[in-house]
């Protein structure tokens, strides 16, 4: 499978593909609303920064408790119930006077909904494209993502400007219960790829067996850790400018999309392979300039030269996916989401309250110069592991993380 048309005439690839289009603008437009409406009932930088990526904490609840289901529930009907989920709660959340605590106990609830989504999403990814296909399919994801946030953002922003966030919510609402309807009318009914019944114990037994890789622990960390404390940057857009914060994530987004463009198609293996360390640099480096608290034009600049970092996560999961077994693909992507989405969460209540202490400029180039720190940090054995690996194969044959695809996606 080597071109994208290659993937819309897989079957299935087209619904799934729609529903997370609808479900991403869903959570884009949510999202601003959130922030704006919790920024503008607390003057709280950190209950903002937490109203938009808070719930990601939920997350770790999951991984350790409810993952183990990913791979055993029929996908079809969980993906399709996800999204029916999200449209309730998020049509709940828009009601008028409804307080503040009550929002972020909703958001929590959610976020434990969610910590299935991605295993599920790209377990049944995996079993429709095969390995070979699902770098190429996931890169076209991520661009989806970039272009949804610009739309999203750009469109939430002039609905929060011109009617009001409740108002916004409720359009996230619509947009859930598409994704929703999508999925169920669209994907075939599929048989879960596991046999067994979920169980905590279950959770626990395949994490500790997908962690006793030494490889595969240090990609996880990589995909979790770096970009998370670069999304708690951008988690204090609308605290470092509240009228222009659409603008900031619209260029964040279209960054993030020209990075998986340019790994996930333009790149060859063998180049793509050497980039991953660079680009979790790139990823950082520009929001040290925070620190001089620059206007929004070159912020949104800063903003967009960063996020091209975001292709790094292409090139750790085209590896990541070459170590996971097959029967354990779902429990395998979805611990890479729970943990990346959670690690969101931690970097921004960390982020929020750095900036509630000092100002969101301060906190952006603390997260930035920490995300930096973890890479190097990070990255010796790895490229160590990865030499080794080159040095063990003949010198035609190329390394098994250029076999899986040729090309490789917040």
């Amino acid at each position: 499978m080597r071109s994208y048309s290659d993937l819309f005439r897989t079957r299935e690839f087209t619904p799934l593909f729609v529903s997370s289009c609808f479900r991403t603008a869903a959570s884009t437009v949510s999202g601003l609303a959130l922030g704006t409406l919790v920024y503008r009932a607390t003057d709280s930088p950190l209950l903002s920064a937490l109203s938009m990526f808070g719930p990601s904490l939920a997350q770790v609840v999951g991984a350790t408790t409810l993952l183990s289901a990913a791979d055993r529930l029929p996908p079809r009907a969980t993906v399709a119930g996800i999204a029916l989920a999200f449209a309730l709660g998020t049509a709940a959340m828009a009601a008028p006077g409804l307080p503040v605590w009550t929002i972020f106990v909703l958001l929590l609830l959610l976020g434990l909904v969610q910590s299935l989504g991605g295993g599920v999403l790209w377990g049944l990814l995996n079993e429709i494209l095969a390995k070979e296909g699902y770098l190429l399919g996931r890169s076209v994801f991520n661009m989806m993502s970039g272009v949804a946030q610009i739309t999203g953002y750009a469109t939430g922003g002039v609905l929060v400007a011109l009617l009001s966030p409740r108002v916004t919510l409720l359009a996230a609402a619509a947009l859930y219960l598409a994704s929703a309807l999508t999925a169920r009318l669209g994907l075939t009914r599929r048989a879960p790829r596991t046999s067994g019944r979920p169980s905590v114990a279950q959770t626990w037994r395949t994490n500790a067996r997908l962690f006793s890789s030494p490889e595969r622990r240090t990609l996880y960390l990589l995909l979790w850790i770096p970009n998370g404390l670069i999304v708690g940057c951008e988690s204090l857009f609308v605290s470092y400018a509240p009228s222009r914060a659409g603008v900031l994530f619209a260029f964040a987004a279209f960054g993030m999309f020209v990075g998986d463009v340019m790994t996930g198609r333009f790149l060859a293996p063998r180049v793509r392979a050497r980039l991953g360390i660079p680009f979790l640099l790139l990823l950082a480096t520009p929001y040290l300039l925070f620190a001089f608290r620059p206007g929004v034009a070159l912020a949104a600049a800063c903003a967009a030269v960063a996020s091209i970092g975001f292709g790094s996560s292409l090139i750790q999961q085209e590896r990541l996916v070459a170590l996971i077994p097959d029967e354990l693909s779902g429990h395998g992507l979805g611990l890479h989401t729970a943990g990346m989405l959670t690690m969101q969460g931690v970097s921004a209540a960390l982020a929020g309250g750095v900036a509630q202490l000092t100002s969101p400029g301060t906190a952006m180039t603390v997260m930035a110069a920490a995300s930096i720190t973890v890479t190097l940090t990070l990255a010796p054995p790895l490229l160590r592991r990865s030499a080794a690996s080159r040095d063990r194969r003949h010198p035609e044959v190329s390394a098994p993380s250029e076999r899986q695809s040729g090309v490789n996606s917040p």
